[in-house]
């Protein structure tokens, strides 16, 4: 079996990473079409309706990925402990899967607003 240096876990931390550091670019990308939003006679414009539900269904997407992973890790428990291992809930792995799991979603949307809203400059 040969090693490839980093996790699979690793990789992924650091891909979601990645991701989520495009969010000050997209912010930027998005104020000019937010202000364009704000001069219109509709009380929510295109790009702010679009933002908002955009957060609030990343945000419960990930609420509910992290509870599914930490339900996981509780599911884990006894055979772990009878296998001799240390349970996922005590030795911190369990934390760092939900805490993934959690910020998968607002990666993903990160990633996408940075395209979409590249391709319109």
């Amino acid at each position: 079996m040969r090693k490839t240096g980093k996790s699979r876990r690793a990789q992924e931390a650091a891909s979601i990473g990645a991701d989520l550091m495009l969010a000050p670019m997209v912010a930027m990308m998005r104020l000019p079409l937010m202000a364009m939003d704000a001069g219109s006679s509709q009380p929510w414009g295109t790009e702010s309706a679009r933002a908002v539900n955009e957060k609030t269904a990343a945000i419960a997407e990930g609420a509910f990925a992290a509870q599914m992973s930490f339900l996981q890790s509780a599911s884990r428990f006894w055979p772990e402990l009878l296998s001799g291992r240390t349970p996922s809930l005590f030795n911190g792995v369990a934390a760092e899967l939900s805490i993934s799991a959690a910020l998968k979603p607002a990666s993903r949307a990160v990633k996408a607003n940075f395209r979409r809203l590249s391709s319109k400059a």
